[in-house]
């Protein structure tokens, strides 16, 4: 078994452990409800701190073993670089200086070399500076970083392009093209199928699937093509969105963006990563206001509704656009438009959880940093957890997707120094709340503030 099976094997064993070291208070609980022991609340919360504990322990346990920086590569010992390391380490040792870097100790990762020492310019200046010398001794062979170390100090690391870019890929746009009119197909024929129409055996009802196909497009292509514009803007290199259809459930699996360069610093990764969400809720929030204008309020029951109450904006809007007719109940069958809206702002949250590769994991690195990211991610991980637990059970579908789909660490920036100036915060801060008000039950006590009827108090 090579390092890198190693190393995979440690990552899976060491994620076990940290579902287990979630679940294992609650199982606790249970068995011992089932048993017939009376636990009290005080007993109910010391349990439940286990999680936290265990999560701390867990973590900074694999922090104190954690040598290499944020490139997330195994250092070699430094006795072993004479075997393993490039042979333009002196050349490049050379290209430092007192002024920009002042370079202690040279050691190695993989084909990377790490040079740790003094930063004595601003971070900006130094990168700047070491990426002219670089390319000008030894052209486009290296990519220069400027990355934090286990700890949090600024270390320079020379990775060869081809560990970065790999071999380059273009896609033609018509890939692109026949993908998004592909996915307006299939979510016509959801959004069809929602209302009880078969458009393969009835194709002239196409015109009852536009308005869920529509709303859900709209969202999802403003949301890629933000991330898209952002990412264009700041010297990324990247691809135009594909969406992905399916024919069945929603019509689609979302669309995405692939990014074939390095992020440039903190800052590129705050915008890149904000903007999709932002827009995709600056468009999904008045759809939501239209579709609910032509839903239907829903008096005895007897068809199943969403519930105005499952989410504080949802309640804010509905009364916005509802007026009165929701002070009786407080479930509605949602027009096309909504639902589709109310999907697309479902997504932007699931995409706003501050765990790894999602946009609020970006945007939690950028402001955060590498460590104090990875812990969030874990919390908000295990957050979901207790939510699929006592809230609803869906969450554990989402957990799932997020472990697999986009781990617990963010792409790091080339400037890993650098940090986000305070307008960013502020941004970010408020972009979280509107996670926070989307996927939060709207509390009793807000209910008649809203002028929405409360049946349970």
């Amino acid at each position: 078994m090579d390092k890198r099976d190693e190393k995979d094997k440690r990552n899976f064993g060491g994620a076990l452990l940290f579902i287990l070291g979630c679940l294992l208070p609650l199982i606790i609980i249970f068995i011992l409800s089932g048993l017939g022991y009376r636990i009290g609340p005080w007993v109910f919360i010391l349990i439940l701190l286990i999680c936290p504990l265990l999560l701390h322990y867990l973590i900074g346990h694999g922090e104190e073993r954690e040598e290499e920086p944020s490139v997330e590569l195994e250092a070699e010992h430094t006795s072993d670089m004479k075997t393993h390391a490039t042979p333009d380490i002196q050349e490049m040792e050379a290209l430092f200086s007192w002024d920009i870097f002042f370079v202690k100790e040279t050691r190695t990762a993989g084909d990377a070399v790490i040079f740790e020492g003094n930063l004595r310019a601003k971070p900006e200046k130094a990168l700047d500076v070491l990426r002219g010398r670089f390319r000008e001794r030894f052209g486009n062979k290296y990519e220069i970083l400027l990355q934090q170390d286990a700890e949090e100090k600024p270390v320079i690391v020379a990775i060869p392009m081809k560990e970065i870019h790999g071999k380059e890929k273009t896609t033609s746009p018509f890939v692109h093209i026949i993908l998004f009119v592909a996915t307006v197909v299939t979510t016509t024929v959801a959004g069809a199928s929602h209302q009880g129409i078969n458009l393969f055996l009835e194709p002239s009802q196409f015109k009852v699937g536009l308005p869920y196909a529509f709303g859900i497009m709209a969202i999802l292509g403003i949301h890629e093509l933000s991330h898209y514009i952002f990412a264009r803007r700041h010297g990324i290199d990247t691809t135009l969105p594909y969406f992905i259809p399916i024919p069945f459930g929603l019509g689609t699996f979302g669309a995405l963006i692939q990014m074939r360069s390095l992020v440039k610093d903190r800052k590129a990764l705050f915008d890149t990563g904000i903007a999709g969400p932002l827009a995709g809720l600056i468009v999904a929030i008045p759809l939501l206001f239209i579709g609910l204008k032509y839903s239907t309020v829903i008096q005895d029951g007897s068809e199943a509704g969403v519930s105005i109450s499952s989410s504080v904006l949802l309640a804010f809007i509905a009364s916005l656009s509802m007026g009165s007719s929701i002070s009786v109940s407080h479930t509605v069958l949602l027009h096309p438009l909504a639902f589709a809206s109310w999907i697309g702002l479902m997504i932007t949250a699931l995409n706003l959880l501050p765990i790894g590769q999602l946009d609020g994991g970006h945007m939690s690195y950028a402001v955060f940093g590498r460590k104090r990211a990875e812990i969030i991610a874990h919390v908000a991980f295990f957050a979901i957890i207790i939510l699929g637990i006592f809230v609803w059970s869906g969450w554990f579908m989402w957990a799932i997707i997020v472990y697999f789909l986009s781990g617990f660490k963010s792409m790091p920036p080339a400037n890993d120094i650098t940090d986000v100036d305070r307008r960013r915060v502020i941004i970010g801060a408020v972009t979280f709340v509107l996670l926070f008000l989307i996927i939060s039950p709207l509390p009793h006590v807000f209910y008649k503030s809203l002028g929405l009827h409360c049946p349970y108090v």
